[in-house]
């Protein structure tokens, strides 16, 4: 797994590196100290993984991810911050963000970057019990006319907001794994979403 860390604290950023590479499975094939390094770094490398820090001066990290996702939508970023600020936490999810952990809990780094290479979303306990009551404070409720969702297509939003996989929802609504799989692209693109964990925010924001 190849990956690069942006961090504008320099002992942060030697620490990361010495961290992550002491596992022999990780190599770190660039570093960087603000948002626009990063932008820069990610295109010259394309890495699997982007390892961000978020407050930086100038450009902040959520900043530089915003416009590495919209260049490179399968960019794979993972936020490392020492704040488990609320307005931080919803725009990581919004924009894509494949994780975002605290860095006090550095035990969790290197499970965290194996987790989202392999293709899963992150998030600290902190984190993900902070997000639904930090959405519905944040958001009016709406309903599924409001966005042209038919019942069939709510009730299958409404169990990936509960963590079920395609198999579950299987079970749960006596439909094939295929039509399952259709019904959530066709939601998507409805939605205009990228892919589940969107999905899921957008329940908590809306709904």
């Amino acid at each position: 797994m190849n990956i690069i860390i942006v961090d504008d604290d320099m002992l942060v950023l030697t620490s990361l590196k010495t961290i992550v590479e002491a596992s022999g499975e990780i190599k770190v094939i660039a570093v960087g100290n603000s948002g626009e390094k990063a932008i820069e770094l990610y295109e010259e490398y394309i890495p699997e993984i982007m390892l961000m820090d978020i407050r930086m001066d100038k450009m902040t990290g959520l900043e530089a991810a915003q416009v590495i996702l919209k260049n490179h939508p399968e960019a794979r970023i993972l936020f490392l911050t020492t704040f488990a600020d609320d307005e931080y936490i919803i725009n990581a999810l919004k924009i894509g963000a494949k994780g975002y952990i605290l860095k006090q809990h550095f035990e969790s780094i290197i499970p965290a970057l194996k987790a989202v290479f392999n293709g899963h979303s992150v998030f600290g306990n902190e984190i993900i019990s902070k997000i639904p009551t930090i959405i519905n404070e944040m958001h009016t409720k709406k309903t599924a006319d409001d966005f042209n969702l038919s019942e069939k297509e709510m009730e299958i939003i409404t169990l990936v907001s509960k963590g079920l996989s395609n198999k579950e929802i299987c079970k749960s609504l006596f439909l094939s794994e295929g039509t399952v799989r259709n019904y959530i692209s066709v939601i998507l693109e409805k939605l205009s979403l990228r892919d589940r964990t969107q999905l899921v925010i957008f329940y908590f924001n809306n709904f």
